[in-house]
């Protein structure tokens, strides 16, 4: 099938590199709704999994269904199983893609899974750490393959939008979640860069991030065993640990005890009620941007992510406005930067410009 490039209103071809969330399964119930493609990359590891795979496999059995408004679905979707951290099979999907729908116009990374513990608590033993590398194969390495995949596509097609749903830890620490962090950061610091390269071909990036909540509870949760030094009790750091276990413990099926030599995996199950409010925004934020003529490089979504990250955005820039002339005392030239810098601190402490002390001054 061959079809002409795609417009923001007209039918997409989206490519998911997770298709069995709870999440990617609302998105695409959406996306067949408004006569898009879908194609579904299943994990190996998830597909095996009855419970996890449970409301994708009904939503196959939709699409396949006789139902006056399912008409059509059966025709728009591509379910490919593909182990994202295998480079070969990301180059075979994304090439089936291209021959059964004609063309991508959408890549949505949306794999992810969390590893919750301390710097200190991964690196206890060889199991922990490995905990560190998995956590980056997920997160990272297997988004980038995708990625990499594709991009011979997008730019023989002259256009093309790659979205990374990421969380507002690409912006803020989050403690006992360090290495979930670092692989965040790392696929979005990553995904900056692609920005400035692919820009020539009309290739789009944009990264949305929902609040954690999100990602981790619509994802597999991995808890390394805990370390008595940062139980609640003994640690005034805002305990991660403690509340994932409190919203798996809800639910007798995923309940859990905290262990100090097991390593425990759930996958969060939340009323289907629950979930759709969890993750509506997030579905309606990548429905509206997917395929957007002028997409943004970040999206937030929700009021709370928002007012986070600009409160950790404010906090750096008082940060740089109190160490600025530490900053710029290293320069080797006077310059005008650097009087812009020190005139703009002085503004921000109501003094008059020219009286911001020894800094204000060339020595002789």
């Amino acid at each position: 099938m061959n079809r002409a490039a795609a417009t923001h209103n007209s039918p997409r071809t989206w490519f998911l590199t997770s298709s069995l969330t709870p999440l990617a399964v609302r998105l695409i119930r959406q996306l067949l709704t408004h006569g898009d493609y879908v194609v579904a990359c299943l994990p190996p590891h998830e597909i095996e999994h009855d419970e996890r795979s449970a409301e994708f496999r009904e939503l196959v059995n939709e699409c396949k269904s006789n139902r006056k408004d399912r008409e059509g679905w059966k025709e728009r979707i591509r379910s490919i199983r593909c182990d994202g951290r295998v480079m070969g099979q990301c180059s075979a999907a994304v090439a089936e893609a291209k021959h059964v729908f004609g063309r991508i116009d959408i890549l949505l990374c949306c794999t992810s899974e969390a590893v919750v513990g301390t710097v200190e608590e991964l690196s206890t033993s060889p199991a922990t750490q490995n905990l560190v590398r998995d956590q980056f194969e997920t997160i990272f390495f297997s988004q980038v393959n995708f990625i990499k995949a594709s991009l011979p596509t997008f730019r023989a097609q002259h256009t093309g939008h790659i979205m990374i749903l990421t969380s507002i830890g690409g912006h803020i620490g989050t403690p006992g979640m360090a290495i979930y962090t670092a692989a965040t950061w790392a696929l979005e610091g990553f995904c900056d860069s692609l920005a400035y390269e692919v820009a020539p071909f009309n290739i789009k990036v944009t990264i949305v991030q929902p609040h954690k909540e999100i990602q981790s509870l619509t994802n597999k949760i991995v808890f390394s065993p805990s370390l008595a030094h940062y139980d609640s009790e003994n640690n005034p750091a805002p305990s991660v640990r403690d509340m994932l276990t409190n919203v798996l413990n809800l639910n007798p099926e995923t309940a859990l005890e905290s262990s100090e030599t097991e390593i425990i995996q759930r996958y969060p199950k939340l009323p289907s009620s629950s979930m759709d409010r969890l993750v509506g925004e997030t579905v309606y934020a990548l429905t509206a941007i997917g395929g957007h003529e002028n997409p943004p490089a970040r999206h937030i979504v929700g009021f709370e992510g928002a007012e986070a990250v600009k409160e950790k955005l404010k906090t750096v820039t008082e940060e740089l406005e109190d160490f600025v002339e530490a900053s710029v005392a290293v320069d080797i030239f006077e310059s005008e930067l650097k009087s812009e810098a020190t005139q703009g601190k002085a503004k921000a402490e109501g003094k008059p410009e020219g009286s911001g002390g020894p800094s204000s001054t060339t020595p002789t």
